[in-house]
């Protein structure tokens, strides 16, 4: 692999138009007329965009689902209602700023968390199609160097949408992990990357479990790493990403799991490579962590080099050092720039201005370069 390629984690600010139609689709139940031929055109236009200001490996956006997550609703059956929201446990030690956030969020598009309420089943393949077909024109287009798109691991659609129906989460999962192995296959054999977003292996701690011991969550941890790990036999590991956060929000995040702790169970992942949080505050220290761990041969590492919750605008210099550190550790040609997460984790409810959001990964591939250059 070259030094210091650059992509990022997947979802960018949608335009108001796209956000017009996914609320449309919402509130009617399908998506409205004009929904391909929108959807379509700014496909087209935002992968040209990352191909301008020159990102290797780029994505559609998530353009076309609600949230990267509880996009499955309209995938597979056995979805109904809605899931109790659960805060994380450090928005309960700051009830104030938790308010502060609710605030924040008036107006955003309808977020919808439906429970499972019964068998889980492929029931739509005709959406992910779309998906693939768009962004292949896309890339095509715009002579990327590879695309990728974002499906969500079985942990995170346990995380969000609450099991009503299977005896035991043990069962929900294995439901979830044999649905989804038809979009992990089709998104591969499509010739993209396949990226897992699976936050429930940092987040989880401290939403789901958070009333449990550290013990507990990290067997759940490793079982859904297992389950991940059998949707994706078959499919080769130097085509799957996985990415891991501990939420995309902007906030105490005093609750957040060590990387130390959950990196020896990511590290069980099929997938090659891994891309993870390195800039924001909480925790951009944690590049250490790889100084005392053996990174298996196969596997990449793309530590988030620019947030994905502030607009400030990183400097290239700070870019480069960043990507410095975990090139001195595991070799620059093991290493890629990326982001700590997605731009646009929701439709509509995105914290950093879309001209912003380019800004800053305009830096990234400018310190990914200047970092290149010195290695």
């Amino acid at each position: 692999m070259s030094k210091f390629l650059t992509t990022h984690v997947g979802s960018l600010p949608r335009p108001d138009a796209v956000c017009d139609v996914l609320q449309a689709r919402e509130e009617a139940g399908s998506p409205p007329d004009n929904f391909e031929a929108v959807v379509a055109g700014e496909v087209n236009a935002i992968v040209a965009r990352q191909v301008e200001i020159g990102i290797d490996f780029v994505s559609d956006g998530e353009f076309s689902k609600i949230g990267y997550a509880n996009y499955v609703k309209d995938r597979l059956t056995g979805f109904s209602g809605d899931s109790p929201r659960i805060p994380g446990a450090d928005l309960d030690d700051f009830p104030g700023f938790l308010k502060m956030l609710a605030r924040w969020r008036e107006g955003a598009l309808p977020r919808p968390t439906p429970c499972c309420t019964g068998p889980i089943a492929v029931k739509d393949q005709d959406q992910l199609a779309a998906d693939t077909t768009r962004l292949r024109a896309a890339v095509d287009a715009a002579g990327a160097r590879g695309g990728f798109i974002n499906a969500a691991s079985p942990g995170v659609i346990a995380l969000f949408q609450a099991n009503e129906y299977y005896p035991d989460r043990t069962a929900y999962l294995e439901a979830l992990a044999e649905a989804m192995k038809a979009e992990y296959r089709a998104i591969v054999e499509a010739g993209f990357f396949l990226q897992i977003d699976s936050p429930d292996l940092g987040m989880g701690r401290h939403t789901t479990f958070k009333h449990d011991d550290e013990a507990t969550f990290l067997k759940s941890a490793r079982e859904q790493v297992e389950v991940l790990n059998t949707a994706l036999d078959g499919l080769p590991a130097e085509r799957l990403r996985i990415h891991i956060c501990w939420g995309n929000y902007e906030g105490p995040h005093t609750r957040d799991i060590g990387l130390e702790k959950i990196l020896p169970v990511l590290l069980k992942a099929r997938p090659s490579t891994i891309l993870f949080e390195a800039a924001n505050p909480r925790h951009a220290h944690e590049w250490r962590v790889f100084q005392d761990i053996d990174l298996p041969d196969d596997k990449i590492l793309v530590p988030g080099v620019i947030d994905s919750t502030s607009n400030y605008v990183e400097h290239p210099e700070l870019v480069a050092e960043r990507l410095a550190k975990f090139a001195d550790i595991v070799g620059p040609e093991r290493v890629m720039a990326g982001s700590d997460c997605g731009f646009g984790t929701f439709a509509g409810d995105g914290l950093v201005d879309a001209d912003v959001c380019f800004a800053k990964l305009a830096a990234l591939v400018e310190g990914a370069k200047l970092a290149r250059e010195r290695a």
